[in-house]
């Protein structure tokens, strides 16, 4: 598909997405994707194979199997018309993308709070994060709302348009194939320890550039939003690495300067107390408005993200 296809089909994908989000009655990919994970893991297993070569391999045959697909489903789609091939790319690129229904699930968060109290904002919160939430505060629910806001903005927005535009749906598909893996597979606990290693180092290489590139958007965003953009830039220089994972520190980090709260800290997971490095701090306390106030922000760069990723593709033609 040549360039302007692409932007095309990006303009719409992402348009699709501001309007529909992800609606539960669609087909999703990504659930296809888990499903695949679920039924190969117990035969990968079974291989005479150490267990971090297995997990390799099926998740090396599951990203080149979904790329493989992708890119035959659009040529013949693209063979019987040029708008069907915009069409299915269009498609797969929305599919990719999460920035509405990230946005719909932590506002959710903050009118169960504001509605129905606190039990209520904790269960809401217990289905976007990964943390006991029993023990969490107003702020605690708050936090961890806008730390989900702030990660997800990479895994959902930033590295699928990233690679749209390297190689079209094809290639962000194969990386919604390597994120569902790291979902599913790569903890760091006996079960996956070592079958799923490859995978969540695959997905801390896939975020690497993306999670760095969309600290001066968020910073560009908050700028035009409340005028903290040299704030967001400075909290992720001096603490985008206080993180357990490579990447999610840079965003977060971003947004603890753009919206003036501190993020990190001790949680639990599991039954288990995990001290996180502290982001942003010195600034101020999570307070319910934040909520609002992080996805307003994680729209408004989502929205930086794809004029610059239809940019690109274009430069990218005439470079060509």
């Amino acid at each position: 598909m040549n360039s302007e296809g692409l932007a095309i089909a990006l303009t719409l994908a992402v348009a699709l997405d501001m309007v529909l989000g992800d609606p539960l009655w669609l087909p999703h990919p990504v659930r296809w994707m888990g499903k695949a994970i679920e039924r190969l893991e117990p035969r990968f297993r079974r291989l005479p194979l150490k267990p971090l070569v297995s997990g390799a391999l099926m998740a090396a045959l599951l990203v080149a199997f979904v790329w493989i697909i992708c890119l035959l489903l659009i040529k013949i789609a693209a063979s019987v018309h040029p708008v069907a091939g915009i069409l299915i790319q269009t498609v797969m690129i929305y599919t990719c993308i999460s920035a509405r229904s990230l946005a719909d699930a932590a506002l959710a968060v903050g009118k169960a709070m504001g509605e129905s109290g606190l039990a209520a904002g904790r269960r809401a919160v217990a289905t976007i994060v990964g943390r006991e939430v029993d023990r969490l505060d107003e702020t605690g629910v708050t936090r961890a709302t806008v730390e989900t806001v702030a990660e997800n903005l990479v895994d959902g927005i930033a590295s699928p348009l990233f690679f749209a535009v390297l190689g079209g749906a094809p290639l962000a598909m194969a990386y919604k194939m390597v994120n569902t893996l790291d979902s599913m597979v790569g903890y760091k606990n006996d079960r996956y320890l070592f079958f799923g290693r490859f995978s969540a180092r695959m997905d801390d290489v896939a975020n690497f550039i993306p999670a760095r590139l969309s600290v001066p958007f968020i910073a560009l965003a908050a700028q035009l939003l409340n005028g903290r953009g040299r704030a967001a830039l400075d909290t992720a220089c001096r603490d985008g690495r206080a993180h357990a994972s490579p990447n999610a520190g840079y965003p977060e980090a971003a947004f603890a300067g753009a919206l003036g709260l501190w993020m990190g800290g001790p949680s639990h997971y599991h039954g288990r107390l995990v001290e996180k490095p502290t982001i942003g701090k010195g600034l101020g306390e999570a307070r319910p408005a934040h909520i609002r106030q992080a996805c307003r922000l994680m729209l408004a760069t989502a929205i930086l993200v794809f004029i610059a990723s239809a940019a690109a593709v274009l430069l990218l033609q005439r470079v060509g």
